[in-house]
């Protein structure tokens, strides 16, 4: 098969979607792999570097949009549509559900558009989401850190206080992967943690773990209104797989926060867990809405490339290689990569993504 990794070309964003182990993983088995020159630099990855596991390096990014299966990291943006196309299997993240233009896009032009977000596993795991979702949670506290510093318009706390001063109220809204790495840091960080989730078991699991040095409440409008009220820093970590996020803080609710509390939300790949929430980019990662600092970037790890590119790789070379191997045939037997089918040859085939937008859906096996 022929695969084409491109450049990535979203603000801020310097991961790419293959490393050189993965490129000789596939030229070992007799794929040919075109990488645009320059795409792994942001990653610190040469073209020397997969010239030498036998990939053949284009000059520009039309070239290998043209192969079989195209391998990213983030979604394609407007410059990039006109490279979709029917023939093409497009592998990356989507995040379709709050993203309409992508979505009548791919439709539009036929694509089969796979989602790492949505690749779902037997036991319910989402393994290629949960590389970045530890990257991101672990980068949610260190940012919401930054941005309480009063030059950043926070309120000018530290996170671990100092003797005789109370350490930063953090609350972070959901207990999945990003919650507990965000939790991991901010607890290291010697910050006063409560973590709210629906499922009595992700708490019990929290209290278990960290044996009474944070917080653990039933998310419900009440405890997340009494938390976040006090808190000085809110971590976002909402995740309904493939659909759009709740919003579990209005904006009527910024009112009675914390003046330069800060609010960071991981969600906002998938619409947001907070109201107020709209994309942002690391070149201007932040707003202000009644005195509360929003930090919503919305490729997180694209700030750290290099440890998010060789975590993502871990993950996604194995799904890369079936799909080259196999082609469509490797959704058919492989129901991790059936599930990560957003889009098919004109249809939705998410059902996530058909709420979101009040389409009709079918299930893959009907259409593949």
């Amino acid at each position: 098969m022929l695969i084409g990794l491109p450049k990535e070309i979203k603000d801020g964003e310097f991961r790419v979607g293959l490393t050189p182990s993965a490129v000789k993983a596939l030229t070992a088995k007799g794929h040919q792999v075109l990488v645009e020159a320059g795409a792994g630099q942001g990653s610190f990855i040469s073209d020397e570097e997969y010239h030498v596991v036998g990939a053949q390096i284009v000059a520009d990014a039309e070239a290998t949009w043209a192969a079989d299966l195209v391998v990213k990291v983030k979604e394609p943006i407007i410059s990039e549509y006109p490279y979709l196309r029917q023939e093409l299997i497009l592998f990356t993240y989507l995040h379709l559900a709050s993203n309409a233009a992508l979505t009548k896009a791919l439709l539009a032009s036929g694509t089969t558009a796979i989602a790492y977000e949505t690749v779902q596993n037997q036991a319910g795991q989402l393994p290629l989401l949960i590389p970045m979702s530890e990257v991101a949670g672990r980068m949610a506290t260190q940012v919401g850190a930054a941005n309480l510093q009063k030059h950043q318009g926070g309120r000018g706390v530290l996170m671990g206080g100092v003797p005789g001063v109370a350490p930063a109220d953090v609350t972070i809204l959901g207990g999945g992967t990003v919650g507990l790495n965000a939790a991991r840091i901010a607890v290291g960080m010697g910050a006063q943690v409560t973590v709210l989730d629906v499922s009595h078991d992700r708490l019990a699991y929290f209290d278990d773990i960290y044996h009474g040095r944070i917080q653990t409440r039933k998310s419900n409008q009440h405890s997340i209104e009494e938390a976040v009220y006090q808190a000085d820093l809110v971590i976002g970590a909402v995740l309904i797989p493939g659909g759009k996020a709740p919003w579990l803080i209005s904006r009527d609710m910024l009112a009675s926060m914390r003046k330069g509390a800060v609010i960071v939300d991981v969600a906002v790949d998938q619409g947001g867990c907070i109201e107020t929430t709209k994309p942002t980019t690391h070149s201007n990662p932040t707003y202000e809405i009644d005195s509360i600092v929003h930090y919503c970037v919305a490729n997180m790890p694209g700030a750290v490339p290099r440890t998010s590119t060789f975590a993502l790789n871990n993950q996604t070379t194995d799904y890369v290689l079936l799909l080259a191997n196999q082609g469509l045939n490797a959704l058919i037997e492989n129901s991790a990569l059936q599930s990560g089918l957003n889009t098919y040859h004109g249809q939705v085939t998410h059902p996530g993504v058909a709420e979101a937008f009040g389409l009709a859906h079918i299930m893959p096996l009907k259409v593949l």
